[in-house]
């Protein structure tokens, strides 16, 4: 039903999940992207249904810092997205990915932020990794080239990372399994290429490639870093304050600049500031809007030079205050001793009083 499970190897050397011929062949056109764009085809949403019995290993660079993408395809004609998804639970110690796609979802079934075992070492501590569901008819095969494009440009807007195709040289951000296979090695799987140019010259009369799945990738990811409304103005201001990040906040965003008043605004996830409801995070400037909606700027800690800043929505945070200098703390300290003086005296002229 599944792919053939190669070797286990240990937690970060697990080996992936398998495909077919191994060549990327540019196309000067592709007929599956051209219908695409005339048919207007829109990207699934991304469903998250994010199993906790997942083991959790950090990327070789640590936590939320992946360094590219895989693509897969299960390489099974009889199967649907949920037995897939099924299917990988119940054997994950074998191997498992991110997420799964098909033509008209994508469900990410597991945390982004820590590696999955879907293409033995070293690419396991290396990549976000999902798999494509075989699909059986024009319009499917449309859709989920669709969706896995938008979804690969997506994780690499979501991890800061610009596409690259890694099929020409072993280096960059998008990769098949077949160009890790060859580059790094892991495994033997080819995948997604055979899928790919069977499927495209089934139903589309021409192969179709992971060069022109790269076309699709830049195309949504560009879409996604550029602003088609008019950039409003933001007056700015230095500030000294303290504020607790709101149970609110996963409603929001974390950006690098002030979304809507800046071009180059992009959403960054919010593992780069450790994010727990409570914490105390530290605002060095204000923005407000003309659009009236106010921005702060954050840092981890009252260190003037940290340079892990990142602007929020006022909405995301709760109790913004003036963060206390030394000298109002000195001063505090002196009066709780002045009153704490002053009830030790009080104290002794009492008792004083009662002995007389």
């Amino acid at each position: 039903m599944h792919k053939v499970v190669l070797t286990a190897l240990a937690a970060l050397g697990v080996v992936g999940v398998l495909g077919m011929t191994n060549t990327t062949t540019a196309n000067a056109s592709s007929k599956v992207n051209d219908y695409i764009s005339s048919k207007n085809i829109k990207p699934a949403k991304v469903t998250k249904s994010i199993w906790s019995g997942f083991p959790k290993n950090k990327y070789r660079h640590g936590k939320a810092k992946p360094e590219g993408v895989v693509i897969h395809e299960t390489a099974n004609p009889s199967s649907t997205i949920y037995n897939e998804i099924a299917y990988m639970k119940r054997n994950y110690n074998n191997a498992f990915v991110h997420s799964f796609v098909d033509g008209s979802r994508i469900i990410n079934i597991a945390n982004t932020d820590y590696l999955a075992w879907g293409v033995g070492f070293p690419g396991n501590a290396r990549f976000v990794q999902f798999e494509q569901v075989e699909v059986h008819s024009k319009s499917a095969f449309a859709h989920e080239i669709s969706n896995a494009a938008w979804y690969t440009a997506y994780l690499l807007n979501q991890y800061d990372l610009k596409p690259n195709d890694a099929a020409y040289d072993g280096k960059g951000t998008v990769w098949s399994h077949g160009s890790v296979a060859k580059n790094l090695g892991g495994s033997s799987h080819t995948d997604p290429v055979g899928y790919y140019s069977t499927t495209g010259k089934k139903y589309f009369g021409q192969k179709y490639t992971m060069a022109a799945f790269y076309q699709m990738v830049k195309k949504y990811y560009n879409a996604m870093n550029v602003k088609h409304t008019k950039l409003v103005s933001a007056d700015y201001t230095s500030v000294n304050k303290q504020a607790k990040l709101s149970s609110k906040y996963t409603k929001y965003y974390l950006y690098n600049h002030v979304k809507g008043a800046n071009k180059n605004a992009t959403r960054q996830s919010w593992s780069r500031i450790s994010p727990k409801v409570g914490k105390t995070y530290y605002i060095d400037m204000t923005a407000k809007k003309s659009s009236g909606t106010t921005w702060y700027r954050i840092k981890t800690s009252k260190n003037t030079t940290s340079k892990t800043r990142y602007w929020v929505y006022s909405g995301n945070l709760t109790g913004v205050k003036d963060v206390p200098t030394e000298t109002t703390a000195t001063a505090t300290s002196a009066s709780a001793s002045s009153d704490s003086a002053s009830a030790v005296s009080s104290s002794s002229v009492s008792s004083s009083s009662s002995s007389n």
